[in-house]
């Protein structure tokens, strides 16, 4: 086992991804519920508006109506619960199951052993924080005045067990499974990039191929991170949508399940309905991956070089 500065090199990675989301969830949180309003919305758009227009008028439409605060901020909560806890989930399963591959720390593994952890990880995640996702969804659909809404993380957790039970608590879930492939997807090629500019920077004399000890700089790290996020949130986004309305309070009963919100979305909306929010999304994506792996690999680095 190698050295780690916790208890385990799996617990250095939990703690790395629970600080990394922490981190870019507060900076970014008003573009997720920018995104989330807009996933929600099931008016069929006629007219064409520019890509980041929507995005930038919502923005200043929610903070001259409902304040920086109780407007922008609405649903930080839950979703900093679900974005630590599932950054720290993920990267602390993803880390065990790649080890469970490996016959030495210095085996480089091969990409559909990156895919198979990452999906793995994603899977057990996505289960163990569903209900924080539903409450996020819920506060974000709604204002602070609005009738009848949370009042925050524990509120909206104790008033949907109470109300909903299990099946409210796990509204979503099946999206959510399938939206495992776009970690799967993102984390492949995130480590396939890292595994090939590991491997050219070796044949060069420069650091050495293992994955466990080399160092690549600050850009390397934030083009793989963004290439890889890019990449897997344009393949997988529909998920999203389909998850935002299965959970939304609003739209929740308007669908039979899964099968029936696909059909219902392409007759009314069109392919366009299952790439609502994808402006915000993407413009959070970039700052917010590379905040988000920054942070991972320099708390992994710094726990590798403190080890005992």
């Amino acid at each position: 086992m190698s050295k780690s500065f916790t208890t385990s090199p799996h617990m250095d990675q939990a703690l790395s991804g629970f600080g990394a989301g922490m981190v870019s969830t507060l900076l970014l949180h008003p573009l997720d519920l920018i995104k989330i309003r807009f996933q929600v919305d099931t008016a069929k758009r006629s007219e064409k508006r520019p890509l980041m227009g929507g995005t930038i008028k919502a923005f200043k439409s929610i903070l001259a109506n409902e304040g920086f605060t109780r407007g922008l901020y609405r649903g930080v909560g839950p979703n900093m619960a679900g974005a630590t806890a599932s950054w720290g989930l993920y990267f602390w399963w993803y880390s065990q199951i790649k080890q469970s591959f490996r016959n030495s720390d210095e085996q480089m593994l091969a990409a559909w052993q990156h895919l198979a952890a990452s999906a793995a990880a994603g899977a057990a995640t996505a289960v163990m924080t569903n209900p924080l996702w539903v409450v996020k969804t819920r506060m974000c659909t709604t204002t602070h005045d609005s009738p009848d809404s949370y009042r925050g993380l524990i509120d909206g957790l104790r008033r949907l067990a109470a109300e909903e039970g299990l099946r409210g608590l796990y509204r979503g879930l099946v999206p959510g499974l399938l939206g495992v492939s776009h970690g799967a997807i993102q984390f492949m090629a995130y480590e396939e990039m890292k595994k090939s500019r590991n491997q050219w920077r070796h044949g060069q004399g420069i650091t050495p191929s293992s994955e466990t000890n080399a160092r690549l700089t600050t850009t390397e790290y934030l083009v793989m991170a963004a290439s890889s996020k890019v990449t897997a949130t344009i393949m997988t986004y529909p998920y999203q949508v389909l998850r935002s309305r299965l959970q939304n309070r609003e739209t929740k009963d308007s669908y039979k399940g899964l099968v029936d919100c696909v059909i219902r979305i392409y007759r009314a909306e069109g392919y366009g309905g299952f790439y609502k929010g994808l402006a915000p999304n993407i413009i959070r994506v970039l700052p917010g991956t590379c905040i988000t792996f920054l942070v991972y690999e320099n708390m992994s680095q710094w726990f590798k070089n403190h080890a005992r």
